[in-house]
């Protein structure tokens, strides 16, 4: 994504069903090396929609509008050591090249 956007990320937002899931998100906080936000509602490509929708409609003026909509759950903060995340990371990395064999 860094290379996409041309610029370090620092926080990472995150929505949908797996956005329950405390203890993943923490473990992304970790290995990912960022601060992760989940918000109070969970469902954003849904609300999304009806963001657009009422946009159309002329319900809200602009997206600066639906800005102060987004609420803060909660963020996880990175704590795992640089030694364990590299050698995770490593593991990671050499499962993903051992089941390219597999098809």
């Amino acid at each position: 994504m860094e290379n996409d956007a041309k610029q370090m990320i620092t926080c990472l937002r995150v929505d949908g069903g797996a956005a329950k899931n405390s203890l993943l998100l923490q473990f992304q906080a970790d290995l990912l090396d960022i601060v992760i936000e989940r918000p109070l509602c969970l469902e954003l490509s849904a609300l999304g929609a009806a963001y657009f929708a009422g946009l159309g409609v002329g319900f809200w003026k602009s997206t600066t509008d639906l800005a102060d909509i987004w609420k803060l759950d909660r963020h996880f903060v990175p704590n795992m050591k640089a030694s364990q995340r590299e050698e995770l990371l490593s593991r990671w990395h050499k499962a993903i090249q051992c089941s390219k064999n597999w098809l």
